[in-house]
């Protein structure tokens, strides 16, 4: 029951000390990884926000650069991270579009038993992300997957409302999974950005290459490990920059494609139709969608 698992698999509050995580660490490295297009107003604070825990809770701090156009590589690494171009991780494979494909290629480019990956438009990160997510990892036997939650506020243009961000997760993500995978139903925030797993789970599994590679990890975790190979923990407040409609429709399309494939159900490639205003008139707009896998890392590197 989705209830019992909450009840035993979520973390409200941290419940162990900073002296409690190093000392449950016991030798496993930490890698925290920061996928970033086009952010450089704020990798930066990301990054500071992880910074003081290098070198006794977290092993490295990597900022993968998905072909930014802007200053975000050196920001990253000003803020003193090491920042990696995604077209140097794996050179022989032509790089495909997505937030998926950064992550998939940054199980390349770091060395940590433990990954933490977190978003790097964040807007006033909480230096507490990466000490909550690791610590069911740490402490918590057969955990190899640990979701942040929190509350989202809305960024319009002009002001903050208190909630109403996630409008994905609560319009599609959530009923699909009730529809679907009813075991996750106790899952806050299945599309977060904010959550860590093991390198022998992230690297075993394929990744879808765009925006439905969180559910897609979500939905593989559950299939290896049943749910108690699942946690979850509050990590109070995530601001960050909130999208168009039209923005969310493309992100919706790669999750749904990407939920529906785990789930064993054929879904089509066609592109996505959306309809934009031009002079009062009401024109269809078409966009491609990926929707495809990276095959496991193991596998990959096995074969180099």
């Amino acid at each position: 029951m989705a209830s019992d698992w909450f009840a035993s698999r979520t973390w409200q509050t941290p419940r162990l000390s900073r002296e409690e995580l190093l000392a449950a660490k016991a030798g496993r490295t930490v890698s925290v990884v920061l996928p970033a297009l086009d952010e450089e107003h704020t990798v930066g604070t990301v990054v500071e926000s992880v910074l003081p825990l290098a070198g006794t809770l977290v092993d490295e701090i990597v900022v993968v650069d998905s072909g930014s156009t802007d200053r975000t590589a050196a920001v990253a690494e000003a803020a003193g991270a090491r920042v990696v171009r995604r077209e140097d991780v794996l050179p022989e494979l032509e790089p495909w579009p997505g937030k998926g494909e950064v992550l998939w290629r940054s199980l390349a480019a770091t060395r940590g038993d433990l990954v933490v990956f977190l978003d790097s438009d964040l807007v006033e990160p909480d230096p507490e992300f990466v000490p909550a997510l690791l610590g069911p990892l740490l402490s918590v036997p057969g955990v190899h997957l640990v979701k942040g939650f929190y509350r989202r506020p809305l960024r319009l243009e002009t002001a903050e409302v208190g909630t109403g961000g996630g409008r994905v997760t609560e319009l599609l993500a959530r009923p699909v999974l009730s529809a679907l995978r009813p075991a996750l139903a106790g899952l806050v925030q299945p599309l977060g950005g904010e959550y860590a797993a093991t390198r022998e789970f992230l690297e075993s599994v394929p990744f879808a290459a765009g925006y439905g590679v969180e559910i897609g990890l979500l939905l593989d975790a559950e299939r290896r490990y049943g749910m108690d190979g699942l946690a979850q923990v509050n990590l109070g407040v995530r601001k960050h920059r909130n999208r168009s409609l039209l923005q969310l429709g493309v992100m919706a399309r790669q999750i749904l494609g990407t939920a529906l494939a785990r789930c064993g159900v054929a879904a089509g490639d066609a592109p996505l139709t959306q309809f934009v205003q031009v002079s009062g008139e009401w024109l269809p707009d078409a966009t491609d969608v990926l929707v495809a896998d990276r095959p496991p890392m193991r596998t990959v590197l096995a074969e180099r």
